[in-house]
Parts: C-alpha cells; sequence; structure tokens
C-alpha cells in the first residue's frame, strides 16, 4: 500500500466536527522507545485552518495511522464513529498508537480488559490452549467450558450456564429461555406470555430481539418493526411499573443493576426488591443483564450482590475472556429445566481457547483480595474526581460504583473527551452524550488514577471554549 503524500490532513473528532491542518513540510522522524523496543515516529508540526466547534486536540495523525484510516474507509461497512487513533501495542493500563503516542486507557475496550493488555496468566492460558485445542463445535465434551461453567455456577446464583459470544447473543438467550419458560410453566395456557418489560435508558444490545429491549429510538428504528411486545418504563419507577407487570402477560422483566450505556445510572435496593416480588406473583422471570457492570466492575464480583437481590437469569460477557469473544446466560435450575436439546445452540459459543482464557480471567478479579481493591480505588477515585472536577459549572454529578464511574455535564462531553485523547488519556461517552464513562482496567493503580484526574481537571477548559 502507498504513502499519503498530502500534506492536508482532515480528520473527524469525536462529535464529528472537520478539522483541517497543514503539514509543516520539515517534519522530523523520531526514535522512541514502547516496553523496550525502539520505535521510529514522526514529530509533524502543523496549525488549524477550521476548528469552528471542535474541541482543543493535540493529537496529530501521522502516515502510517492515515494510511489505515483511508484503508478503513474503502473496505470495511460504515458504522463506526471511529475516533482517530490507530492502536497498535498495549501493556498494563497503556495503549500506544502507530506513531508511538502513549495513552492512558480508561475506556478498556468499554468495560472488557479487566486485566488491561498483556496480562502473563492470560496470555499463558490462551498460548496453552491453543497449542491443544482451539475449537471442536458443541457436538462434543470440552473440559475448559465444563471447568469454567463450574467456577461461575459456583461464586453466583445460578444452577446451570449456556455461553454465547457476546452480550448481545446472552441476551437473545435469555429471551428464548423466558418464553420457552412461560410455555414449559403453563402448558394448558391458551396463550403464554409473551411480553416484556425494559427501562428508560436501557442498553441490552444489537440485535433484534436485544434491540427490542433497547430504549434509545434511534437505535430501533432504522430496523423496524423489532421483536413486538416489549414496554419501556422508567428506570426505578416503582408505581409505573407496578402497573405493567401481569400474570399471563409478562415473561420477563430485564434489568441492569447499574446502566453503562445509559449514563451510569444504578437502581435501588427497594426498586430491585420491588422487582423481585412482582415478578415471583405474576410468574414472571427476573433478568439481570450485568453485561457491562457484573465480573468485578462494582467492587462486588456480581453488581447485584450490593443489593441482596436475586435474578432468574443474569447475563454476562464484556471482560469474562479478557478481550476474546465470549458472553454467557446464568440461570437457575428452575429455568433451565424448561430448556431441551435443540432449543437454542452455538457454534462457537464456549469454545476451549476462550473458556480457558475466562478461567484466567475469572480466577484473578473473583478473589475477595482483588474485589477489595477495586472498591478501595474506585472510592478514592470518585473522591479525587469531586475534588479536582467538582466545582466547575458544567459538572452536575460524578456518580458510581467501584470503577464505573460517570461525569454528568450540563454540555455534550465529546469536547472533554477530545480534548483528554490530545494529552494522552482515553475516555468514553454515555447517557445523551452528555456523560464522560469512566471504566479502567480493573488493575489500574491509584497513581494512574491520579494522572487520569489531572488530565481530566487541566482539560476542562475545553468545555468553556465549545459551550458558545
Amino acid at each position: 500500500m502507498s504513502s499519503i503524500q498530502s500534506p492536508l490532513q482532515i480528520s473527524l473528532s469525536q462529535s464529528g466536527n472537520i478539522r483541517r491542518r497543514w503539514f509543516n513540510p520539515e517534519s522530523q522522524r523520531k526514535v522512541i522507545k514502547i516496553n523496550g523496543v525502539k520505535r521510529t515516529t514522526t514529530v509533524v508540526a502543523c496549525v488549524n485552518l477550521e476548528t469552528k466547534n471542535a474541541a482543543p486536540d493535540n493529537v496529530v495523525i501521522g502516515e502510517k495511522s492515515k494510511e489505515v484510516m483511508e484503508a478503513e474507509k474503502r473496505v470495511l461497512v460504515g458504522t463506526y464513529a471511529r475516533t482517530p487513533v490507530v492502536l497498535a501495542s498495549g501493556s498494563g493500563c497503556k495503549l500506544y498508537d502507530t506513531e508511538g503516542k502513549e495513552y492512558l486507557d480508561l475506556s478498556s475496550g468499554i468495560a472488557v480488559n479487566a486485566l488491561g493488555h498483556g496480562d502473563h496468566d492470560w496470555i499463558k492460558a490462551v498460548v496453552e490452549q491453543a497449542n491443544v485445542l482451539t475449537h471442536v463445535s458443541n457436538a462434543y465434551y470440552s473440559i475448559p467450558q465444563v471447568e469454567l461453567a463450574k467456577r461461575l455456577v459456583a461464586s453466583s446464583f445460578a444452577d446451570r450456564v449456556f455461553f454465547t459470544n457476546s452480550g448481545t447473543e446472552a441476551n437473545e438467550a435469555a429471551i428464548k429461555f423466558s418464553r420457552k419458560f412461560q410455555r414449559h410453566s403453563n402448558p394448558d395456557a391458551k396463550e403464554p406470555a409473551t411480553e416484556f418489560i425494559s427501562f428508560t435508558n436501557s442498553f441490552h444490545g444489537r440485535t433484534m430481539g436485544a434491540l427490542a429491549l433497547t430504549s434509545k429510538e434511534h437505535y430501533r428504528s432504522p430496523f423496524e418493526p423489532v421483536m413486538p411486545g416489549v414496554t419501556f418504563v422508567e428506570y426505578g419507577n416503582i408505581e409505573a411499573t407496578k402497573k405493567l407487570i401481569q400474570r399471563g402477560k409478562t415473561a420477563a422483566v430485564f434489568v441492569e443493576p447499574i446502566q453503562g450505556e445509559g449514563g451510569i445510572y444504578s437502581a435501588t435496593k427497594e426498586f430491585l426488591q420491588f422487582l423481585r416480588i412482582a415478578c415471583d406473583d405474576a410468574g414472571a422471570l427476573l433478568v439481570f443483564d450485568e453485561v457491562q457492570c457484573g465480573l468485578g466492575r462494582t467492587g462486588d464480583l456480581w453488581a447485584h450482590e450490593a443489593f441482596g437481590v436475586f435474578p432468574d437469569i443474569m447475563t454476562l460477557a464484556k471482560p469474562l475472556a479478557g478481550g476474546l469473544p465470549i458472553g454467557a446466560a446464568l440461570v437457575t435450575e428452575r429455568v433451565a429445566s424448561a430448556i431441551t436439546f435443540g432449543d437454542h445452540g452455538s457454534t462457537f459459543a464456549g469454545s476451549p481457547l476462550v473458556c480457558n482464557a475466562a478461567i484466567a480471567v475469572l480466577d484473578k478479579i473473583s478473589k475477595p483480595s482483588f474485589l477489595a481493591s477495586v472498591s478501595k480505588k474506585g472510592q478514592k477515585f470518585i473522591e479525587t474526581l469531586k475534588q479536582k472536577l467538582g466545582s466547575n459549572p458544567h459538572v452536575k454529578e460524578i456518580r458510581g460504583f467501584g470503577l464505573i464511574i460517570g461525569i454528568e455535564l450540563d454540555v455534550p462531553a465529546s469536547p472533554l473527551v477530545d480534548a483528554c485523547r490530545g494529552s494522552g488519556l482515553l475516555v468514553l461517552t454515555a447517557g445523551k452524550g452528555n456523560v464522560v464513562r469512566l471504566v479502567p482496567p480493573l488493575i489500574i493503580t491509584e497513581q494512574e488514577l491520579d494522572q487520569a484526574a489531572e488530565i481530566l481537571y487541566k482539560s476542562l477548559p475545553a468545555l468553556d471554549s465549545n459551550s458558545n
């Protein structure tokens, strides 16, 4: 592939604003070290020709990165509004782009890389299993799949596990299991319960069933009609929900104990207790979606543990295999008894390779000392953020549990996200685009969290320059 020689650079900020830069032809080559390995990078001088409504951003896209971005436009379906960074390597909580720039990663692959990048035990588990057996399909038994399921059952409310390849697939399984359960439990019913209740600000995935449970209309509307029979109600509103859960009608209630994509909103114990009782009274199943908030993210292994309320089904995914694709639907024996051969399946789900990687992750993050460290670091980080950012007029609230934290603003968050990226910090947005979402690797140190807080503080002026 030939290099792109044009001195004019055009890029998009995360907020979609166009930036044009004219390169100084006297760019210099520089040798730097990353993890002890020498790499050559280009230091480019440029000036902004147009930065209207754009966040301050000192990220300069080098030739290698630009080449990748241009190639991506030609060969991939345009479903992602990507951040203009080409990431090439990572170590711990640090990532490096193709030009060698270092970033502190507080996105962790959207709450996936719980053990950071390049964890030695995880690598060992993957390599050893790859050398033995990678895939056999679910037509046969495999040892890592059974071992992982045993660990998940032993550490949760569940009696059985169904493996998938992602969080949205786990929620699809939960949808099918809920409907099959209703038919199994009420064989004489003329019309068994088939409807679902979900909540505002919810996100359950992008496949047609999970999409139907996702509240944001702009996700659903281009693909309607999606699965019928879903009613949305205000998250946390007991009185409104009480009117909707009905015997013979409601198959299941889907809820995130802590909403991630929705803006880092937490349910209350009272609300989850109400849902548990209401579902029992109506013969409906209670499904907890812990795809983002589960597996140690809150400082408990399962987010619902803090509330003392337990579901019939729990869906998991993101961090379970440390970056490899996996999902799981954990169910009680009562639910599992309704499922028989052929009711659901997957070619790739629960492969020996992915399950062995997940065992390495689960063994680490389920240790009480590890979970205690997540809780401690999260509390200190929230306090630091409140001290440094709390007095800014654009900051409405800083909230979260453990290491899933949201900074709610009264303006769009993308200028702050862009400015942080320019200073070497990767963070995400959430909610209606006005929440900065912080979901770092769970192994992050207090020193790295302090560094992140300082960059966030120094990047706050970007909000003023973009709020006019």
